[in-house]
């Protein structure tokens, strides 16, 4: 089981780059794409994963120590510290289950497919490290094997049955053809957020209130442009973080950077993809008359939407801002700052780009993950101390917007502590 384990998390370990290009390449085989244009595809989708990779980076290097400086200069103190999505990963590949469910939750995908029961093809295998970490959490809590696996394949059900309901949403709002987007942790703030900003679209006086990318370039004219969106939003980051001038603009520029390239790169993935929807959607009608199959691929690739990321931005402050002042609650956000796009893309696209009413919504939702952040963070501190992780100088325990503060995950929680007093 050692070696098995070992050898998973070595693949895996090779991150998206690798192993999605590896399935795209298959998928085009399977499709009958040709082995010349599955094998550009796969490249092509390798190399624009890249780029998207970079761009994080950048936004991650950018906010984490403006985060930081903030924390500092408001003399926040909160004993439990988001550590992040990668340690949270780490912990979940850590577990005694994680060799066995990747198999596991693939094969359940294709017997899903098969029955009708999901539309969703999810090749995205690097996040299946997230059905991972619900098995792991209902191994931590109940110390069971197959109740762990059981945990596992809710969390992949409820994941494939909201990427199925809002893969129209993405196909229109995002342009992605045939694809549905299964991330986890974009799929969690899904059920809250689409319904909490139906009602808001619903409150006289709130229903009017718009702005969208477009309406504010054309509005503001150059300074309405995404990249100047990024500038402006850097600076006053920098501001908060009480940043000299000259760290000011840098990060400014650097946010602008952010908002300008990561549409770019996702065209270069989506350059990787069309090929092998457009074989998917032939293959299946060809042999499935009038049924419909999404490819399920990484939420990145919405994340490169102005409205996701300018929402995105502003909501960093916001969250520290609720971390303070909300009663109750002990996490300081901190590692998952950077991925706040991730969580909201669901939330902006339903909106259809408002960013004001995503604002409202990313607010309250943020609001709701910080307390189920909260309330995991004992358990998601003994997953930790499985995997060896080391609490950070100056808290008590660890966990993360996430793992902890997502909700499917947070329902799994609830129903392993359940099992655990019953059984």
């Amino acid at each position: 089981m050692d070696r098995i384990l070992a050898g998973v998390q070595y693949i895996l370990g090779l991150g998206p780059t690798v192993i999605l290009p590896i399935a795209i390449i298959i998928m085009g085989l399977v499709f009958r794409t040709g082995v010349k244009k599955a094998i550009r595809s796969g490249i092509t989708i390798g190399i624009g994963f890249v780029g998207i990779n970079l761009i994080i980076d950048l936004l991650v290097n950018n906010l984490g120590p403006a985060a930081h400086k903030m924390v500092e200069r408001f003399g926040l103190n909160l004993t439990v510290i988001d550590t992040g999505w990668p340690s949270a990963a780490a912990a979940s590949w850590a577990s005694p289950v994680a060799a066995v469910l990747i198999p596991i939750c693939f094969g359940f995908n294709l017997i899903l497919i098969l029955l009708k029961a999901t539309k969703t093809l999810d090749i995205d295998i690097w996040n299946y490290w997230h059905f991972i970490a619900a098995g792991a959490t209902g191994y931590v809590v109940t110390g069971n094997f197959w109740f762990a696996i059981i945990c596992a394949l809710l969390y992949e059900i409820a994941v494939l049955f909201i990427a199925d309901r809002t893969a129209p949403m993405v196909q229109k709002f995002y342009g992605l053809e045939g694809i549905s987007l299964p991330t986890g942790s974009t799929v969690s703030f899904a059920p809250l957020g689409i319904l909490i900003g139906y009602l808001i679209a619903k409150i006289p006086g709130l229903n009017k209130l718009h702005a969208d990318p477009e309406s504010i370039q054309k509005r503001f004219g150059i300074f309405g442009e995404p990249m100047m969106m990024g500038l402006i939003l850097g600076w006053i980051i920098g501001l908060l973080a009480g940043y000299d001038i000259g760290e000011v603009l840098k990060i400014g520029i650097s946010m602008g950077a952010v908002m300008l390239l990561m549409p770019r790169m996702v065209k270069i993935l989506m350059e990787g993809l069309i090929p092998i929807s457009d074989a998917a959607r032939a293959f299946l009608h060809k042999r499935y008359q009038g049924r419909e199959l999404y490819i399920g691929l990484d939420a990145a690739l919405s994340v490169g939407h102005p409205a996701v990321m300018s929402t995105a931005l502003i909501l960093v402050p916001i969250t520290l801002f609720l971390a303070v002042i909300l009663p109750g609650n002990k996490v300081l956000p901190f590692g998952d700052l950077a991925t706040i796009p991730f969580y909201i893309a669901f939330i902006v696209g339903s909106r259809k780009g408002n960013i004001i009413h995503s604002l409202i919504v990313g607010t309250i939702v943020i609001a709701l993950t910080l307390y189920m952040a909260t309330n995991f963070a004992t358990v998601h501190t003994q997953m930790m101390a499985g995997a060896h992780f080391k609490i950070p100088e100056g808290a008590t325990q660890i966990s993360s917007l996430d793992l902890g503060g997502n909700l499917f995950n947070w329902l799994i929680l609830k129903f392993s502590q359940l099992w655990a007093a019953i059984f």
